[in-house]
């Protein structure tokens, strides 16, 4: 094991951190005379194994020690887990036990750039170097060679199980009032030219509007990469495929075409004018009042806004829509962010350690995905041939999570995202059969960086996205000509880009060089 990194944090006991604790399907975990838990590590006998866990806490489906999940669990794997919430925010929790070393055998952190820190520092389990003992992981990892690629450390190292499924919640695509457009005769666009035309239209029909709005101020940088694609471009560094190469996207002719085509948005009034600092609930309010009519957002606005808005106007229809092309004979593309960072990890302080290993090779086999997604036959769904269904009781995603606890923190890794999809609206659904014939052709890598390619990242990154953002915004609201494009250009190399490209290089060619295979 690695030094722990010192730390200014005293010594604290990690009860502080508790907000709840359960013994799996509601029984206290066997304890010894000290409250130390003692969990059986014989599966054979039948009793179960018992290991400490520190999960997240979603306030929409709170965690509750008595969801039927953790019965499901403990009947095939002989686990029970006892459970710690954070109080507060999870990142001070998880600080807090580091700090404190107090460590829970398992620990959910929200990404991996954490989960590297903390296994670089030590108090993290290499999970490579048990794979021996975990063939489902092992086999999963030989299917989904990328997943498990973006899942490793600078060192080449695993400090957190990889997730594959879940991420598709995180789609964002462009969707549209199919309402309105089908009212005004005008057929959804498939180029930003078409796209222009549209909104025009719109703002000639509904003068007080702003055809087109983006929470931009909430989310930017998802909100560029949107922007970017269509353009075939990138935000920032982004790796050409084609050419096999870092590249540096807001230094291109497509990136200056996008800025000049919203310039056109801004100076003709089709986006508000206010729109790089609209937050989430002025957005929420412009489309749900009629005031804007086409948008990009995360999948499920389908039906956020269709549910909440039908009830008082049986028309409005929000839908997909494709993603507009940007350049001529350019492709129409998503962004791909359907991945999700976050993930269970293993303290190397843990007494656990090779039992907590074969409890969770369970998650990656087709029996876990099945038990994490669906549940159990006849208690949560049915099958007919070969459809699985949820019962007819479970009708609604959110409600479904809240009974039963399946795909809640710690409960999976590996899901069957057709449970969650089955769930769902036809609108929704809908959208989800069309958005996967926009996906890009490959996942953007997510290399894994060092302490001293993160300083870089940190501080060379910034200073050229802090100078990126502002130029955007100066040549969009017209403070800054386009003319001054080259300079522009200039600048922002100036201020390192080779150096940035140059890391990212690095960290992808490094990871692109490991094997996955067990030590």
């Amino acid at each position: 094991m690695g030094k722990w990194k010192s730390v200014i944090l005293p010594l604290l006991i990690a009860v502080t951190m508790v907000a709840g604790c359960s013994g799996g399907n509601g029984a206290d975990p066997q304890t010894d005379t000290k409250g130390n838990s003692t969990g059986i590590t014989d599966n054979s006998t039948g009793a179960a194994k018992t290991f400490t866990a520190l999960l997240d806490n979603n306030a929409t489906f709170p965690y509750s020690k008595s969801w039927p999940i953790w019965s499901w669990l403990k009947e095939k794997t002989g686990v029970t887990l006892e459970v710690q919430t954070p109080s507060g925010k999870l990142d001070e929790s998880l600080n807090l036990a580091i700090a404190s070393k107090t460590l829970p055998d398992l620990m959910y952190m929200p990404n991996r750039k954490d989960s590297n820190k903390f296994g670089q520092q030590g108090a993290l389990v290499d999970l490579m170097e048990h794979m021996d003992s975990m063939p489902n992981l092992k086999a999963w990892m030989k299917e989904y060679p990328e997943e498990a690629k973006a899942a490793l450390s600078a060192d080449g190292k695993m400090y957190m199980f990889p997730n594959q499924g879940f991420g598709e919640t995180n789609r964002m695509i462009w969707m549209y009032r199919k309402d309105v457009f089908d009212k005004e005769g005008i057929q959804a666009p498939t180029t930003y030219e078409e796209l222009h035309a549209a909104l025009k239209t719109l703002k000639e029909k509904y003068p007080d509007s702003y055809p087109l709005s983006i929470r931009y101020g909430q989310i930017p940088d998802e909100m560029n990469a949107n922007m970017t694609v269509n353009y075939e471009t990138g935000e920032g560094a982004y790796y050409d495929f084609d050419q096999k190469e870092w590249r540096y996207g807001p230094t291109e002719d497509n990136y200056k075409s996008m800025v000049g085509m919203w310039k056109s948005f801004y100076d003709e009034g089709l986006v508000p004018p206010d729109f790089l600092s609209l937050q989430t609930k002025q957005w929420q309010d412009m489309v749900s009042t009629g005031k804007s009519f086409v948008t990009i957002d995360y999948i499920s606005r389908i039906d956020f806004f269709n549910n909440a808005m039908q009830q008082e106007n049986p028309e409005f229809n929000m839908q997909f829509m494709a993603p507009p092309a940007g350049i001529s004979g350019g492709k129409q593309l998503n962004p791909y962010f359907h991945y999700m960072e976050g993930g269970l990890t293993v303290a190397s302080t843990s007494k656990n350690i090779d039992d907590v290993m074969k409890y969770m090779d369970f998650f990656y086999s087709e029996e876990g995905r099945t038990l994490s997604s669906w549940g159990v036959e006849g208690e949560t769904f049915i099958k007919e041939g070969d459809t699985i269904k949820f019962k007819p009781e479970y009708n609604d995603v959110i409600e479904m999570r809240k009974q039963t606890g399946l795909q809640t923190s710690g409960t999976y890794t590996w899901i069957d995202f057709n449970a969650h999809l089955s769930l769902f609206s036809d609108d929704l659904k809908h959208a989800y059969e069309e958005v996967v014939k926009y996906d890009p052709p490959a996942m953007q890598p997510r290399p894994a960086f060092t302490e001293v390619e993160n300083e870089v990242i940190s501080i060379t990154g910034q200073a050229i996205k802090k100078h990126r953002d502002e130029s955007f915004a100066k040549f969009v609201t017209g403070s800054r000509s386009l003319a001054d494009w080259e300079k522009y250009v200039e600048e922002i190399n100036s201020l390192g880009v080779d150096k940035l490209l140059n890391t990212y290089k690095e960290a992808y060619d490094r990871v692109q060089n490991v094997q996955l295979s067990a030590k």
